[in-house]
Formats: structure tokens, sequence, C-alpha cells
């Protein structure tokens, strides 16, 4: 890992106290980036920032933040640029799941998930977008903006109906997102994990089993990988922080609009 690759960037990341987001940030930070680590749990984001500073390369803040509030995306946004002068990416990486059949769902379910998932990806585009105008364009490259889909946006689940609608809101936001900054040269990108063994996987394979959609913890692994990846195994985070790490990067400067899959090989059939 090139420990100079991104210096001089400045990233925003969302819901990366744990999971994939912890396991980015760290890796950002390996190659020489500045980190606000933006979450609920503050403590954990600040316990994740002092283990990026005391690893000596790239270096970090904690803000406790609640993505659906848009004063909160500010907030996170200020505190990046007093302790770094500027912000110039933005990862929206926060989310949650809470399964349901279709005529399970309910408006406490629609609301909550469709929420964290996509508004607030919506909230914190826009707000660090208008940091990145204010700022001014960059000489050399654009500003950038990767947010995280999944699976969900390309294969339609009977037990996450809500979730995937809120991931296709996702694939929206990077569309969309890509054509009407593009004046402001902002790119904005994605990238769509499939099954990545973190927190929300664990919680998730546990709802399966309570609603009856899976008889036992770990079925849902099983019949995934035997079913529906061509790679036959499950994913960790570490096997996203290579492509992540690419969308951040001056790499990508002539991508925009895109959403690339980490899923396996699962949207292939």
């Amino acid at each position: 890992m090139d420990p100079t690759r991104l210096q001089g960037k400045n990233i925003l990341i969302t819901g990366a106290a744990r999971g994939m987001g912890a396991a980015n940030a760290e890796a950002f930070a390996a190659q020489g980036a500045n980190l606000c680590i933006a979450d609920l749990d503050g403590d954990e984001a600040a316990k994740m920032a002092e283990r990026i500073n005391a690893a000596g390369n790239g270096k970090a803040i904690a803000v406790t933040c609640d993505v659906t509030r848009r004063e909160d995306n500010a907030a996170a946004v200020a505190a990046t640029v007093e302790a770094f002068g500027s912000i110039n990416v933005g990862l929206f990486n926060a989310g949650l799941n809470k399964p349901r059949f279709f005529m399970d769902i309910d408006e406490d379910n629609w609301d909550m998930i469709m929420t964290v998932n996509t508004k607030a990806m919506w909230l914190g585009m826009q707000e660090v977008a208008r940091q990145m105008i204010a700022q001014g364009p960059m000489a050399d490259h654009p500003y950038k903006l990767v947010n995280v889909g999944s699976i969900a946006s390309r294969k339609p689940l009977v037990d996450v109906t809500v979730y995937c609608t809120s991931k296709y809101g996702c694939l929206a936001l990077t569309h969309c997102g890509a054509l009407g900054l593009a004046e402001h040269n902002i790119t904005v990108n994605g990238y769509a994990p499939g099954v990545v063994v973190t927190p929300l996987w664990e919680q998730l394979d546990k709802d399966l089993v309570d609603i009856g959609f899976k008889q036992k913890a770990g079925q849902a692994y099983e019949d995934i990988v035997r079913d529906a990846l061509q790679i036959k195994r499950v994913s960790y985070p570490e096997d996203i922080t290579g492509t992540a790490s690419f969308l951040v990067s001056d790499d990508s400067d002539y991508m925009t609009g895109q959403m690339i899959h980490i899923d396996g090989g699962w949207c292939i059939q």
C-alpha cells in the first residue's frame, strides 16, 4: 500500500466507527489521507480516530453525527474544514437494514430505512458539495463524492423490500448527482457490496431468523454463497477497501456517475 497515494486528501466518512466505514478509514489513513470520522456513536468514532492517529500516517478527527439531520451533516463538514483547511472527498457510508416481508412493511420500517439510507445520503452530498463549491474548483483534480450502494439496487430481494428501494435511491443519487454537480468539477461515483461480514450483516442474519425467512443463524450466508456467488465465499471489509481507495484517489478522476459492484459475481446471473 502506497503511504503517499492519498496525501492531501481531506475526507469526510459517515458511519465510519465500525464495519466497512472503519476499514476504509484505516486504509485511507495508511495512504496518507486526513479523515473526519462521523458517526452516531461518538465514543466509537473517537476510538477510531485515536487508532488512526496512533498509527502515525494519516490524521483523523471524530464527530458525533446523526446523518438524518442536516445541521449535523453541516457541522461535520465544518469540523473537517476547521481541522484540515478544506474538504475534497465525501464518502457516504452510513446505513441500516431491518427485514420485512412485503405485506409486513409498516410506515415506521419504511421511514427509518429510507431516512437513514437515502435521505441522509442526499443531505450529506448537498452539505459537502456546498462547501466544495464555496472553496472553488481545484486546479488539477475534481472533488469527489462516493456513495455506498448495494447489490440490492440490482437484485430485488423478497425479504428486504424497503432496503432495496433505499439502495435504488442511492443509485439514483449517484447518477443524478453526477449530472447536477459536473459543472462544479465534482464527480459522483459509488460502490455496491454484496455480502460483507460486518455488524450490519450479523444483525441482518439474526433478523432473518426472527421473521422466519431462515431457519438458523448463518443460513443466509450459506445459501447466498451456494446459490448466488461465483466467488464461493462471503466478503470482508478488507475486500472493499481497494475499490474505495481507487474511487477517492486521483486514479478515478475521469469517472462519474458509476456504481462499481463488489459482489462476488452475484449480479451476473
